[in-house]
């Protein structure tokens, strides 16, 4: 690429204004991992709305599989998206048509009743809100490398993952306290009844507001990038032969640079591992560390503060040794924190090495984003991150296998971090042998 193409990727909207607002839509991007997907909608979907399902299939089983679903699509519509959005001078539009149909799937969500009939329109919606979501972090994420410089990128992407550990932190509270605590036929502080699932569909309005309005600063702030020509043929390809730019353009990385192929096999694996412990982590709480359920929101309130910090500071680290360095030490931190697990009991030796897990699970995860951004020929950031989209959901069944595999093998919930740390230290292994980027 020329030097011109160069200047109009990196680095053009690197002001405090403009560095906020692209981090306030990952403040906001919590409205729907958070709460819709993880912690309160999705219960709701599977305990309440299918309790009484029909047949031998449970709402949970129908649950994963329509996410499982979901997650095919994403591994196959992501890459060339990317790099359609990069070739064709389109990145914060597509983020903003993507933005806006997640918001309208969550606002689908309100119409979902407790009545097991609503529950095929509640899978629906959470699959396709999981497809344009994670289509959606794909130029978002591209968006990095022009709102930051090679010299302070780790702290910008530090700043825009803590935005999203303390938006879910803040907005899991509002919905706990405001619509869910209490007993009886009215809840939370609104007293909203439950008939219908009332309160928890408001929920849902409220995190799609949330959501929208978080993501307007970075529409405002951020300018849209012209095409730069580093892949012409991506930007007058249809469908089909966006795949065959794409087999094109993986066969020339692996002759010419080998170490982003090697780097998205790596991360892929160990970001499985850092998603299982936030996945397993209430369970094993409760089940072997007695830790009561009440108590869990309020570890889970703490997690995440204490991983957005991490991803504050490790940023600074980053930008002055290298991201390689913060993984590494960060996923042997893990490691060491998870052996200990293994052979201590009692809710207070959980809540000190829980908390140490999840102090360097932002940093590997900011890092990881810096890691492949420095790596991403300039232009074809999307493409890049669409890769690093599909390598995740490729082996996404990793570290619940490995857990529950573990669990089964030796009759014990406990030994289930043990299939955590193996993917957590294979994820190490395969990067210890990946050359860092290049320093600046």
């Amino acid at each position: 690429m020329s030097a011109q193409a160069n200047a109009a990727v990196v680095g053009v909207a690197t002001t405090r204004k403009q560095v906020f607002a692209w981090g306030i839509w990952d403040w906001g991007s919590a409205a729907f991992n958070a709460v819709i997907l993880t912690f309160v909608f999705s219960v709701y979907l599977t305990d309440a709305v299918g309790d009484d399902l029909p047949g031998s299939i449970s709402a949970t089983s129908w649950f994963s599989w329509s996410i499982g679903l979901a997650g095919v699509f994403i591994a196959v519509l992501a890459p060339i998206s990317g790099q359609r959005f990069d070739a064709r001078g389109r990145r914060k539009r597509s983020l903003g048509i993507l933005t806006g149909l997640t918001v309208l799937s969550m606002v689908g969500l309100f119409f979902v009743k407790d009545d097991y009939h609503y529950l095929w329109l509640g899978l629906v919606l959470l699959a396709f809100g999981s497809i344009l979501f994670e289509l959606a972090s794909v130029p978002y994420n591209s968006m990095l490398r022009q709102v930051s410089t090679p010299q302070n990128i780790g702290r910008v992407s530090g700043f825009g993952w803590s935005m999203g550990y303390f938006g879910g932190i803040v907005l899991l509270l509002i919905c706990y306290f405001g619509f869910i605590t209490g007993d009886g036929d009215t809840r939370g502080l609104f007293g909203l009844t439950t008939d219908g699932g009332l309160n928890i569909r408001f929920v849902a309005l409220l995190a799609a507001v949330w959501f929208a309005v978080s993501a307007i600063p970075v529409f405002l702030a951020v300018p849209e990038l012209p095409p730069t020509g580093a892949d012409p043929d991506a930007a007058k390809a249809g469908i089909a032969e966006s795949y065959k730019v794409l087999f094109r353009d993986l066969r020339e990385l692996w002759s010419v640079d080998r170490r982003s192929v090697y780097f998205l096999a790596a991360s892929a694996l160990f970001r499985d591992g850092l998603a299982g412990v936030f996945t397993f982590g209430a369970v094993l709480a409760v089940s072997v560390y007695g830790i009561g359920t009440a108590d869990v929101l309020l570890f889970g309130v703490a997690a995440n503060v204490v991983a957005g910090l991490g991803a504050i500071s490790a940023g600074r680290f980053d930008d002055r040794v290298g991201p390689k360095t913060v993984i590494v030490l960060s996923l042997a931190s893990m490691i060491f924190a998870g052996v200990v697990l293994l052979f201590v009991s009692g809710p207070l030796m959980f809540w000190v090495f829980g908390l140490v897990l999840c102090l360097f699970v932002g940093p590997a995860q900011s890092s990881s984003r810096t890691y492949l951004a420095r790596l991403a020929p300039p232009g074809r950031e999307g493409q890049f991150f669409g890769l690093y989209a599909t390598t995740g959901r490729a082996v996404s069944f990793l570290a619940p296998t490995l857990f529950g595999l573990f669990v089964w093998l030796f009759d014990s919930d406990r030994a289930g971090i043990g299939g955590l740390l193996v993917v957590l230290a294979v994820g190490l292994g395969a990067l210890l042998a990946v050359k860092a980027p290049d320093k600046v």
